[in-house]
């Protein structure tokens, strides 16, 4: 008997060793789009990251949804809804999310406290969402309940400035990025060649202006998204008019520059527009995409000593406009968000070399602009 109930025992344990080991290459791939085309929405895609392949799960309504985050607890997704007008202004919206079925319920909507609404971020807390508007150089912070309800804005700062850039002429809100310890907000303001820097209260969601208030990036880069190397000791600019990178030092709410490196090639000209950047989980390679006429994703070495880049190559975007992109959860893959050609490509990634090669898979989706990941 002691020997038929181990045999059950090991059976069992492997049964659920190789469904665990299953599940965890199964993802959701959460899709914000503009529904000026044939997008009506957000999307929802299951990702296998065993061989890159993907189907439809659900979709839900929603107007211009260009950026989404999801909650730490991942029964929630945040979207904004980008509208340029000045009088009615942007909002964001907030959505429940069912893990089981993989679909999405809208929960609730609230101003954004600005417009051209373009970023935003939930806290480490899971109370709080903080949201950029491009179009009034705003940015705001809105509380979240239990329920997953979004309240009214209890903070608003208003950017002032310009820089030299023709596009440049106010405040344009272009990222709200918390540091890791939440206690940090780094701003990037394409208008005003600013990366503002606000101390975070996640007791009652304020801002106030930092030791370090900004770092003033050259005349004319056009900051737009900031990201953090995962040692935290590191932090990445990418400036959309520039196609230039930043890299700094990173401690305790500081930029220190160490390094301005181009994201795209000397030989390429025409409208730039830099657009999104991330590190790859394991700190070696950090990718950057490029718009315009470019269509490419910039691959960079990372020396994980000082933090400084070196160029690894580019790779075609395989599409038109890669506003956005995103590793996945395993780090095999890159997929990128090509705004004007209706799809996302799979690609897979080197991890050795963090060179990308085409998998052949194509997501078709419209006006893809956001990607973002929740465990299944």
């Amino acid at each position: 008997m002691k020997t038929s109930i181990t045999g059950l025992t090991i059976l069992l344990s492997a049964l659920f060793n190789t469904c665990t080991a299953q599940s965890s290459h199964l993802h959701y791939l959460i899709t914000g789009t503009y529904t000026s085309g044939k997008s009506e929405g957000i999307y929802v895609f299951e990702f296998n990251s065993q061989d890159g392949s993907y189907k439809e799960i659900s979709h839900v309504q929603s107007s211009n949804p260009s950026f989404v985050a999801v909650s730490p607890d991942e029964r929630f997704v945040y979207a904004v809804n980008e509208s340029g007008d000045k009088q009615k202004g942007g909002q964001v919206s907030s959505f429940s999310f069912n893990k089981k079925t993989g679909t999405l319920t809208p929960v609730n909507s609230q101003s954004s406290g600005g417009n051209g609404t373009c970023y935003l971020q939930v806290d480490k807390t899971g109370k709080w969402v903080v949201v950029g508007n491009y179009g009034s150089g705003t940015l705001a912070v809105l509380p979240i309940d239990g329920s997953g309800k979004l309240g009214a804005p209890v903070t608003t700062i208003q950017h002032e400035g310009t820089g030299g850039n023709k596009r440049q002429a106010t405040p344009h809100v272009h990222c709200t990025l918390l540091s890791k310890d939440n206690k940090w907000l780094l701003v990037p303001d394409l208008g005003i060649d600013k990366v503002m820097i606000y101390g975070f209260d996640s007791k009652n969601g304020k801002l106030n202006p930092a030791p370090q208030p900004f770092f003033k990036a050259v005349g004319g880069a056009g900051p737009r998204h900031i990201t953090f190397h995962p040692n935290n000791k590191f932090a990445y600019l990418i400036e959309e008019i520039s196609g230039y990178v930043d890299a700094f030092q990173y401690s305790n709410g500081k930029l220190s520059a160490i390094q301005r490196i181009a994201s795209v090639q000397a030989n390429d000209t025409g409208f730039i527009g830099s657009a999104d950047i991330h590190v790859s989980a394991d700190g070696k390679f950090l990718y950057a995409s490029n718009r315009g006429g470019f269509n490419t994703i910039a691959i960079f070495a990372i020396n994980e000593k000082d933090g400084t880049l070196s160029l690894v190559g580019h790779q075609p975007s395989l599409g038109k406009i890669p506003r956005n992109f995103s590793i996945d959860p395993t780090g095999d893959y890159l997929l990128a968000a090509n705004q004007e050609s209706d799809d996302i490509v799979i690609f897979k990634r080197d991890k050795t070399t963090g060179l990308l090669s085409d998998t052949g898979n194509r997501i078709d989706v419209g006006k893809p602009v956001c990607l973002k990941w929740i465990g299944k």
